[in-house]
């Protein structure tokens, strides 16, 4: 069977005016919507030019007056130092930072036999009181419930807060390790934290400090204090905190101002 040659199309001279049209109608309609969405904002266009002007000339921009009042304004805010407190502030603060020094080195001497052991220690930062004591010291593993020695000192720690005036907040801390599939008591170490966090408040309540100074904070795996991975950066992890605070926790309150006030 004889195959038949090919036959080439003939070549349209004119065919490249369909491309091109529809190019240039495209291109139009592209700068008719750019156009129609478009708000020219005069101001923020004379500062992007001045910006561009300065980027390339090495030249301040000419400014207004009020721009150059407002930073100026802005600059007296930032160089101007704070003003001082008042004598008496100052004198109360300085009491205040004396008064938490010494209940720290009360604490110190209460919890020096878990501190020489390495189970616990005392800072004094800019919230107030920071007691930091490991989960050994307190409780068996993954359980709420205080062992007999940690209730006796947690008893002595408590005796000198009953006569002070600042507010207790007492945080749990765990590692990143699951505890649900060994530990049918607790489901997460968020739960776990919790209710160690609570165990400690609860005593120290029936020690003898008012309720409500004091609150209960449960952060779990959260905020390590070292590698969770290694077993002694869980071991550091696993922590209760008693926080002495400077300032009062107002966390209920019926001041504010209502958000969405329009009723649905």
């Amino acid at each position: 069977m004889v195959r038949r040659p090919l036959e080439d199309d003939e070549d349209n001279p004119e065919r490249w005016l369909v491309s091109y049209a529809d190019f240039i109608t495209l291109l139009f309609a592209f700068f008719v919507v750019m156009y129609s969405v478009s708000s020219v904002n005069q101001s923020k266009y004379m500062k992007v030019s001045s910006s561009i002007n300065t980027a390339f000339t090495k030249k301040k921009p000419n400014q207004d007056s009020s721009d150059s009042s407002m930073q100026a304004k802005q600059a007296a805010q930032i160089t101007a130092p704070k003003p001082p407190l008042p004598a008496d502030m100052q004198k109360q603060a300085q009491e205040n930072v004396a008064a938490m020094t010494a209940l720290g080195k009360k604490l110190s001497k209460i919890l020096a036999p878990w501190i020489n052991a390495g189970n616990a220690r005392i800072i004094q930062n800019s919230l107030g009181i920071r007691i930091d004591i490991k989960d050994i010291a307190l409780f068996t593993a993954g359980s709420a419930d205080l062992n007999e020695p940690a209730k006796a000192i947690l008893k002595d720690i408590a005796a000198p807060l009953t006569i002070d005036s600042h507010d207790v907040l007492v945080e749990g801390h765990t590692d990143n390790t699951p505890i649900y599939i060994q530990n049918a008591a607790f489901f997460s170490s968020w739960e776990l934290s919790a209710v160690r966090a609570s165990s400690i408040t609860n005593l120290l309540n029936e020690a003898g400090i008012d309720k409500l100074r004091l609150s209960a904070l449960g952060y779990g795996p959260s905020q390590p204090f070292a590698d969770n991975m290694t077993e002694a950066g869980r071991k550091i992890n696993r922590h209760i905190t008693i926080m002495i605070l400077y300032q009062q926790q107002n966390t209920a309150s019926s001041d504010g101002i209502e958000i969405f006030p329009e009723v649905l």
